[in-house]
Parts: C-alpha cells; sequence; structure tokens
C-alpha cells in the first residue's frame, strides 16, 4: 500500500513539474487584437494561400473561446465586443451595457487607464462602429452612431486610428458635427496621409482618420488598398510609436472588415484582409519580442459566414490561383454595377459587363459551367432592378443574403472554384481560436468564454487576484 502511495505522490510530482512554466510578472504593455468575424477557418484560408503559419498561428499559446451572448447562441459584433472589452455577458447591439441598456460595465481600456497606462484604439472600420466603441463607450443600442462618437473626448484615451464616423452629423445630419465636438474636447483631429506619418508623442491626445473612405466610413479592403491609405499594420505601428513610455499602454487593434468580406462570401477579399490583419499582429510581436514585459493576445469576437476549407486544403494549387486572379472586393464590384446600372437607367446588358467581371474576378465567360453561366444571368438581372423593386422572399435572401446580387453571385463562383464554401450570409455560434504570446501567455491556454479573456488580460497585468 505504501509502495503504491508512493507511486502516485511520485507520478503527481512529475506531472507538477513537467507543467508549462507560469509567468507571474506583469504585462506593461498590452495588444489585444480582435479579427471581427474571424475563427479557425478564415486563419487557416490565410495560412493556405501563405504556404505557411500566421503569425497569429504561430504564437506560444493557443486556446479557444466560445462566443454566445445572452439573449442569442449567435453574437452580434456589440454584444461580443461587450464580452471582450468588460468580461461581461448582454444582449445583442448593446454596447459595453447591461441587457437594459441601464447600467454602464467598466471597460479593460478604461481600466488600463485609470492605471495610468496609455490607451490606444485601432480599427479598419468606422471608429464608432461595434468592437471599437465597447472599449470607449456606452450605448443602448450600436446603431446609435453619433452618440456613439462624442464620447471620445470623454474616454480620456490618447490615440484613435483608421476608420471615421457613419453619422458625424447625427441621423438626420443637423446635430453638431462630431469632429468639431472631438476637438474642442482638446483631441487634435488628422485626416491626411502626411498628416498622420508626422505625427509625434506631442500631438497627442489625437484622432486619426485615413484619408481613404469606402462604405460605412470604413478603410478600404487590403484588396482594394492603393496608394494614400494607411495599412492596418501602419497604424498600429504608429501607435506603438506614440503611446510608448514608461507608464506602458493598452493597444485594442480590430481587423473589422474580414467580418464584412465573410457577410457577402467573398472568399479572396477574406483572406487579403486576415492577411492584413496578421501583419498588424507581426508588428506587435515584433515589439513584444524587445519587451518581455509585453502581452499579445488575438482571438475573433465571433465566426461569420460559415466558412469551410475542405476542398481547398486537397487542392492548394488551384486555391491560390483562384484567389490570385481577383482583382477587387465584392464592395468596388458593387460600385461597377451601381454605376452601370445608373447610367443605363437598368437596360443595360450582360455583354457589355463581362470585361469589367473578367477584369475584376479573373474569369472569362467561356471558362463558366452553363450553371454559373445562369447564376449569373439571373443575379444581372435582379442587380439592374432598383434595390425596392428586387424580388422578395427566402429564395432571394438564400442566393444573396442583403448584398448586391451579382458581386454575391460572383463572389460564390469563385470561392467554389477555390473550394471555399459557406453555410450562411450571417454569423454562426462557432467558437473562436485565442493565441497569446509574452508576460501570462499561459493564462490564455485551454478552453473558456469570451468574457474570461479580459479576466485573463487584466490578471497577466497584475490588476486583479491570480488563482494560483
Amino acid at each position: 500500500m505504501i509502495g503504491k502511495r508512493f507511486l502516485a505522490i511520485s507520478v503527481a510530482l512529475l506531472a507538477l513539474l513537467t507543467l508549462p512554466s507560469l509567468s507571474w510578472g506583469e504585462a506593461k504593455y498590452v495588444f489585444f487584437m480582435i479579427g471581427d468575424g474571424m475563427s479557425t477557418a478564415q486563419r487557416e484560408a490565410a495560412s493556405l494561400y501563405l504556404g505557411s503559419p500566421t503569425a497569429m498561428d504561430s504564437m506560444a499559446v493557443r486556446g479557444t473561446a466560445t462566443t454566445h451572448c445572452l439573449d442569442s447562441s449567435i453574437t452580434d459584433s456589440a454584444a461580443a465586443g461587450t464580452a471582450l472589452a468588460t468580461g461581461r455577458k448582454t444582449n445583442s447591439k448593446v454596447v459595453s451595457m447591461d441587457p437594459s441598456g441601464t447600467k454602464p460595465y467598466e471597460t479593460i481600456a478604461e481600466k488600463a487607464s485609470k492605471k495610468g497606462m496609455k490607451v490606444g484604439i485601432v480599427s479598419s472600420i468606422s471608429l464608432d462602429s461595434a468592437t471599437p466603441a465597447c472599449f470607449y463607450a456606452h450605448q443602448k443600442n450600436r446603431k446609435d452612431y453619433y452618440d456613439i462618437a462624442v464620447q471620445i473626448p470623454k474616454s480620456g484615451f490618447h490615440y484613435f486610428a483608421g476608420g471615421g464616423f457613419v453619422r458625424p452629423r447625427g441621423l438626420k445630419g443637423v446635430r453638431p458635427d462630431v469632429v468639431g465636438i472631438i476637438e474642442r474636447g482638446g483631441y487634435r483631429y488628422v485626416r491626411s496621409l502626411e498628416g498622420f506619418r508626422a505625427l509625434s508623442k506631442d500631438d497627442l491626445p489625437l484622432v486619426a482618420v485615413t484619408p481613404i473612405l469606402t462604405g460605412g466610413a470604413s478603410m478600404a479592403f487590403d484588396i482594394d488598398r492603393r496608394e494614400g491609405g494607411p495599412s492596418l499594420a501602419e497604424l498600429t505601428a504608429k501607435g506603438i510609436e506614440l503611446l510608448d513610455g514608461p507608464e506602458g499602454f493598452f493597444l485594442m487593434v480590430e481587423g473589422g472588415k474580414i467580418d464584412w468580406a465573410c457577410h457577402a462570401n467573398d472568399g479572396a477579399t477574406a483572406v487579403f484582409d486576415t492577411l492584413a490583419f496578421d501583419q498588424a499582429v507581426q508588428v506587435a510581436l515584433e515589439f513584444q519580442r524587445t519587451r518581455p514585459d509585453t502581452l499579445v493576445v488575438v482571438t475573433g469576437d465571433h465566426e461569420t459566414g460559415g466558412m469551410s476549407l475542405e476542398l481547398a486544403k486537397k487542392d492548394r494549387e488551384r486555391f491560390v490561383s483562384v484567389i490570385d486572379r481577383q482583382r477587387i472586393s465584392y464592395e468596388a464590384f458593387d460600385e461597377i454595377t451601381l454605376s452601370y446600372r445608373r447610367s443605363t437607367a437598368g437596360k443595360g446588358s450582360l455583354e457589355k459587363l463581362l470585361p469589367r467581371i473578367e477584369k475584376a474576378f479573373g474569369i472569362s465567360w467561356q471558362e463558366l459551367s452553363t450553371v454559373e453561366k445562369e447564376s449569373i444571368k439571373k443575379a444581372f438581372v435582379e442587380s439592374m432592378k432598383e434595390p425596392k423593386d428586387r424580388t422578395k422572399g427566402k429564395d432571394f435572401s438564400r442566393l444573396y443574403g442583403w448584398h448586391d446580387p451579382l458581386s454575391v453571385s460572383l463572389t460564390g463562383i469563385i470561392g467554389a472554384r477555390g473550394g471555399i464554401s459557406w453555410t450562411t450570409f450571417g454569423h454562426t455560434g462557432q467558437p473562436v481560436p485565442v493565441t497569446a504570446e509574452g508576460e501570462g501567455q499561459d493564462l490564455f491556454s485551454g478552453s473558456y468564454d469570451n468574457t474570461d479573456i479580459p479576466k485573463k488580460i487584466l490578471t497577466a497585468m497584475g490588476m486583479e487576484h491570480r488563482n494560483r
């Protein structure tokens, strides 16, 4: 009996000795990086395109988080953002408040600011959108863009950068301009690329909006980005430059348009925006490798599209070829279709639009199958109608969601040819990967809820009791 007990104790001690070593120092510099709509498939697609693991998938520790919100098993970005920012569940559409929208929840960014750390918020979509808003604002409805944006100067945070503002003068366009409110609140507002690149620590606090904006006051998709528009990686690097100091910093970076691309089932655009986000992660990791007291955490707020890569993995060469042939996003092609409809009063012919389709998506009419051609013809007819006159019903929604029919038909064909499949135009309830590296990284292994992520970050920052 004694021998068996000794053996059991020895095995237990050996198991403890072989556990990963836990770091209990404080994370002085924190990067919380969120790929909106990004789960396992989106990350795998980026790695598959590269032919090697991405920076975020090469990080030291990997875990998994569930994403449901209080009123649904499938969350929206506001409830998910609230969970990631506050460690609390709430209902869909609510921004860092209780489900009734009457009680604000303190965010991890606000706690970092109270500690004396500098705080930055970066997003490729508008700064008043759900995910960035959840870190600095408190609002009952995520659609109250104006009421969210005017909370920027009240936050006291130091660096806001990325997209602009959806309703800078309110819903009816008659309220005081958001930019003026921000400037009167003591913030510098910068819109030019030259002005952005010239920024120094003396310019803090500030709001830097990229000079080239597309729909929804967002930055362009990376596949559409041209000279004159900084990348998400550049916004992240500038944030480091401006926020770095002895008091440390907390920087939230969102790749917001991964979600938009997946909503439209646009695989190529999703891949390139995931890679653009990964380049921002790489910037953070390069900083971490020179500062041991840095923590980098990467996750998604939810999955979008029900993306699957089973066929793509079997034929990577074809997948890469198809992705490379696409030149612009569905969003950019929407503008082409809209312009053509207006210029022809909806009476244009598909034949005259084919050269633009071939240039945008890298497919010729001759190589398409009969089924693919019929799909495009059907979608073209719908796209030439005013949105209010289009066919209604479940079949229409199943085929096109709420997007332009022709663009969605084309991105669907491209995706299928590359081995990408989708189950929805909306969000799904899939768990999301969490990867971490740096001070406190071991806290992020295993499976947990998304509300646990900010709690773990706070623990790594030395701001909450550690459960040793």
